[in-house]
């Protein structure tokens, strides 16, 4: 299960922030959507990624900060992985780094998905478990 590729789990054509939106579109978009980070892309290549928090920090440096452009505030040093990569390259990347979104990227790093911890938790647990092991009496079990 964890030697199987990040393909399989990934999302593909994951919704993205623009470099040229401001904060504070972004932050409406985010919120709307309830994201905490998204790829930051443009032409299909992936550029960063922004998170709630850059946004928070950016914020709280200065009450202006909303008229700022995602490609000032964002991470442009990126941990990204391949759809062959597998997903327990994946999962140790979660538990080291503890960020929770990993833009999927092919040889041209043009962004072809976003694997989350959350995808990753979910696989594992599909495996081990495949029905539901909580609640079945809701699924009128």
């Amino acid at each position: 299960m964890m030697n199987e590729e990040v393909r399989r789990i990934m999302t593909i054509n994951p919704d993205i922030a623009h470099p040229n939106q401001t904060l504070s579109e972004l932050a409406d978009y985010m919120l709307q959507n309830k994201y905490q980070q998204l790829p930051v892309a443009e032409d299909g290549q992936l550029l960063g990624m922004i998170t709630t928090y850059d946004m928070w920090k950016e914020l709280r440096k200065s009450p202006e900060a909303e008229s700022k452009r995602v490609k000032d505030v964002m991470n442009k040093k990126v941990i990204k992985i391949t759809p062959k990569d597998k997903v327990g390259t994946a999962a140790e990347l979660f538990m080291d780094k503890r960020f929770k979104t990993l833009p999927v990227v092919n040889l041209n790093n043009e962004l072809k998905g976003v694997v989350t911890s959350f995808d990753v938790m979910r696989h594992v647990m599909k495996e081990e478990y495949p029905t539901p092991i909580l609640y079945k009496e809701a699924l009128g079990s």
